[in-house]
């Protein structure tokens, strides 16, 4: 036998469980529509949620952008990557947050990296939301911290934890996700933050589902529940609302500096490129100068959700415009999304490990680029395949 036969009866298994992932390939801007496997079709994939990813301001300033700097930083922050461009991107990010400081790295995911092993060790706890991103997974036992988690979106279950083990640590973390990716349902933090005032525990929100969602023109989960100066750090993203690429991390000014000292991903990978942060100056701009794309996302939001209801699918307990299409099985839903594309509807199935086992289904994430006209094309293909397979009436 070889060395590797394992990996290959790996994806075999993975292939007859229908868990396997079938990638397909984009050949066109994102937008409501795509170009996909060489066929055009609605868009109900993207993370996209403002239509920003190919604006025209965003596509200006990054041309500006290069013809002025080139396009590599060329080095990590500490040494020779950081440049203005970088330092006014992460004042601008700051005041749009509302926080004292910010700092930007290459994604959220190695912002999520960055930040738990800065802040606690392993003489520390973190108190851990059940359903939180792989990337806070990740950060978590990078940390070497004890993870302790609580039951999903459960304050009370929180505090019960909190309060069993704390004393057992020398400090601790509690860490949620704000807008869950997979479920659409949104952290009660105001609750969460109470846990963590009543046991002077530092509180951590990934606000990557947030941004440009929630709050005053998209301002996040904090501004959503007015909690300005009350969560200690906000992850973020740049590669969903705002339509581009990298990650910020948002809050105490001495927690911001900590981390331009001992976040890894800062000291020992290059920083942002030259048209990611010019993309990101120019995204701010966007939303800060009006609230239009926000509520036409919301408008979209509101509108596609009540008619699958009327149509008899499951949208789980989703509250933004995330909406999961619950099927169960990964075989079905594998088969749904198939049918979907062949109906002109791009909609990929997710299972297991993306989500629990038996709670496969299809994820239509909705834009602000969406007209009803193409909501209702999604609308009118959910409904024949929906039929086709016995999963509505």
């Amino acid at each position: 036998m070889s060395k590797i036969d394992w990996v290959t009866q790996e994806l075999e298994g993975l292939r007859e469980t229908g868990l396997y992932n079938h990638i397909r390939i984009l050949s066109s801007p994102q937008g409501s529509w795509l170009v996909v496997d060489g066929k055009r079709v609605l868009n109900f994939c993207s993370n996209n949620y403002l239509g920003l990813a190919n604006h025209p301001r965003i596509v200006e300033a990054v041309k500006t952008a290069v013809g002025k700097y080139g396009v590599g930083p060329g080095a990590v922050r500490t040494i020779a990557g950081t440049m203005d461009l970088h330092i006014e991107l992460e004042k601008r990010l700051a005041g749009f947050k509302g926080v004292e400081a910010a700092l930007t790295f290459q994604s959220g995911f190695t912002a999520n990296l960055a930040t738990i092993p800065a802040l606690v060790g392993k003489e520390d706890v973190i108190f851990s939301d059940r359903l939180n991103h792989a990337s806070i997974i990740d950060g978590c036992r990078l940390s070497g911290a004890r993870v302790i988690p609580y039951e999903h979106n459960n304050p009370q279950a929180l505090e019960a934890v909190v309060k069993e083990n704390l004393d057992d640590y020398r400090r601790g973390l509690i860490v949620t996700d704000g807008v869950f990716s997979m479920d659409g349902d949104v952290a009660p933090v105001d609750k969460i933050y109470k846990v963590a005032e009543n046991y002077d525990v530092l509180l951590m929100v990934d606000d990557a589902h947030g941004e440009g969602v929630l709050g005053r023109g998209g301002r996040g989960i904090v501004d959503h529940f007015g909690l300005h100066g009350k969560v200690d750090v906000e992850i973020g993203t740049m590669s969903k609302a705002f339509g581009v690429m990298g990650g910020v991390v948002a809050g105490d000014k001495s927690i911001i500096e900590w981390l331009s000292q001992r976040g890894r991903p800062f000291l020992f990978s290059s920083a942002m490129t030259v048209p990611d942060a010019a993309a990101c100056l120019a995204a701010v701009d966007l939303l800060e100068g009006s609230t239009e794309l926000v509520n036409k996302l919301w408008d979209n939001t509101r509108y596609f959700k009540a008619e699958m209801k009327t149509l008899g699918f499951d949208t789980g307990l989703s509250t933004t415009p995330i909406t999961p299409v619950m099927l169960g099985e990964a075989l079905l839903a594998q088969e749904f999304s198939r049918e979907l594309f062949k109906a002109g509807v791009f909609a990929m199935a997710l299972g297991f490990p993306t989500v629990p086992r038996g709670k496969a289904r299809i994820r239509v994430m909705i834009s602000a680029a969406h007209d009803t006209s193409d909501l209702d094309a999604g609308l009118e293909a959910f409904a024949r395949v929906g039929k086709q397979l016995d999963v509505i009436g």
